[in-house]
């Protein structure tokens, strides 16, 4: 029976510990709301500088970044990606370091400063059919994705999102 206790604590314990990794670090930072590590707006680059690192980048390079940019598109499942405009028809895709926290789903259109990595990745036909469903995308433009793609992918660490 002790044995059993013993085990139950541990579970508790373990549980416990992975329950404080997911929070959002929620707060107020100097006219932004703040999601993540906690950044500063300051010597964030522009979207185009961004682009421009982009173009130098092959698959496999990475590069540390904190950018401005505006937010083109969330997860209307949980807020769990976005798409941010880069200019000139381009764009990047962002996921969020260890699924820590999400972005609000009604953010679209608002100025966000990202902290993290930048890199080139290639995108399958899987992937893409995925997250245009949870776009909310028609099953017909959803089936209309036949070819992988290469994409401008971000793993941010820290987000601001203008208010």
């Amino acid at each position: 029976m002790r044995k059993f206790f013993i085990c139950i604590l541990f579970a508790m314990a373990i549980s416990s510990c992975n329950s404080n990794k997911s929070q959002v670090n929620n707060m107020n930072v100097e006219g932004y709301d703040s999601f993540g590590l906690k950044i500063s707006a300051d010597k964030a680059i522009s979207s185009s500088e961004l682009t421009s690192k982009y173009d130098k980048l092959k698959i496999g390079d990475t590069v540390d970044v904190k950018f401005k940019s505006t937010i083109k598109e969330v997860c209307q499942n949980k807020g769990c990606w976005m798409k941010l405009d880069l200019g000139n028809n381009k764009e990047a895709f962002v996921k969020f370091k260890d699924y820590a926290f999400f972005m609000p789903k009604d953010s679209k259109n608002d100025e966000v400063i990202l902290n993290g990595k930048a890199f080139v990745s290639q995108e399958s036909v899987e992937d893409q059919k995925h997250y245009a469903g949870d776009a909310g995308k028609s099953q017909a433009e959803i089936d209309a994705i036949v070819a992988p793609k290469t994409i401008y992918s971000f793993t941010a660490d820290g987000v601001l999102i203008k208010k």
